[in-house]
């Protein structure tokens, strides 16, 4: 049997978080996740229904009405038995509140996400009238304040992967992966792929031919992202050294490898980022997404096509292109205010 794509495995492991949060839910709500089922993909369905739970959970806890209730005890007519003011008190519980004795937190961005989830849901419900009302519609969304975008400049990006290379400010033990690590880096800040596209890569997903990898895109979209000299240059060095490497089952196609054999995991890269990262600056939080708009931000300003950068991030809409990289593009424009000349000197 032929090993499973990357974005196969996750789509399996998702449907199976999903079923089993579905035997939690109250009963009703198959019917909506069923509804999702050709236009939302697993990982995004786990989110609403880990959303919805966490709702459930809020009106058994803190709404007196419902605390003699079990998670299977609600119906579709319970929704109607909520109004603004209680969806109100749910987003402030989210900023803050205790759960197996830990406490959780929620950013603003969290909170917009978990009250559009909620929105969805009762949306369904009224839409095919099984509920009449909807409080969720009375509730504004929360406000989200803009952070500034963290990105390397061009003296921390050289810095960064000489130290990949050398092993500066590292221990020796960085020297068996170095040449993987140098391959992933450098290819992430050529192309600006997201991580879970890089983690998700094929040996064969690699075109030398035409200097291109093929990703899977959020939302499942197959798109062909290329690549300069300087990442060519590291992936076949690394290919080299991966042709020694034995993964473990079900590993074997996947392009960068862990020193356990198997295929690097989201989350070891975004150890790898902070580790080499400290490196050069402890001021900038860098993350594997810094990575991404440091190349966003630096194909912008060597092409000053927005709509070529959005194409390359994969951003379905270029207006979300133009909101992240609004800062680059007003001091474009300032700086060209001059270039017409209205009259001779």
């Amino acid at each position: 049997m032929a090993e499973k794509t990357y974005t196969e495995q996750q789509n399996i492991k998702y449907k199976k978080k999903l079923n089993e949060l579905l035997d939690i839910l109250p009963d009703f709500c198959t019917q909506y996740f069923d509804s999702l089922e050709f236009n939302k993909q697993p990982r995004t369905k786990v989110a609403y229904a880990m959303d919805i739970k966490g709702f459930f959970e809020f009106l058994i806890e803190c709404i007196p009405k419902f605390s003699s209730y079990a998670m299977k005890d609600f119906k579709p007519q319970d929704l109607e038995k909520i109004n603004g003011t209680d969806i109100t008190r749910y987003l402030r519980h989210v900023k803050l509140y205790k759960k197996n004795g830990r406490d959780i937190t929620n950013s603003e961005s969290a909170a917009k996400r978990k009250l559009c989830a909620l929105r969805r849901f009762y949306e369904y419900y009224c839409r095919y009238e099984i509920i009449s009302l909807n409080p969720t519609i009375k509730v504004d969304m929360p406000k989200i304040h803009e952070k500034a975008i963290i990105r390397m400049e061009p003296n921390e990006v050289a810095e960064f992967l000489d130290n990949v290379e050398s092993g500066n400010k590292l221990t020796k033990s960085h020297e068996k992966l170095k040449t993987r690590d140098l391959a992933l880096l450098t290819l992430m800040l050529g192309t600006g792929i997201r991580v879970s596209e890089c983690v998700g890569l094929d040996i064969n997903d690699v075109d030398f031919d035409n200097d291109r990898i093929r990703v899977i895109r959020k939302g499942g979209s197959e798109s062909f992202v290329y690549f300069g000299d300087e990442v060519r240059e590291a992936l076949l060095n690394y290919l080299e050294e991966r042709k020694n490497l034995t993964p473990d089952e079900g590993h074997e196609n996947a392009l960068f490898i862990s020193a356990k054999k198997k295929r690097l995991c989201v989350r070891s890269v975004e150890l790898l980022v902070k580790k080499y990262a400290q490196t050069v600056t402890t001021v900038k939080h860098i993350t594997p997404h810094k990575l991404r708009s440091t190349y966003g931000t630096n194909l912008y300003q060597e092409s000053q096509d927005i709509y070529l950068v959005a194409d390359v991030l994969g951003h379905k809409d270029v207006n979300t292109t133009r909101k992240h990289y609004a800062e680059i593009v007003e001091e474009n424009k300032r700086s060209a205010r001059n270039i017409v000349k209205l009259r001779k000197d």
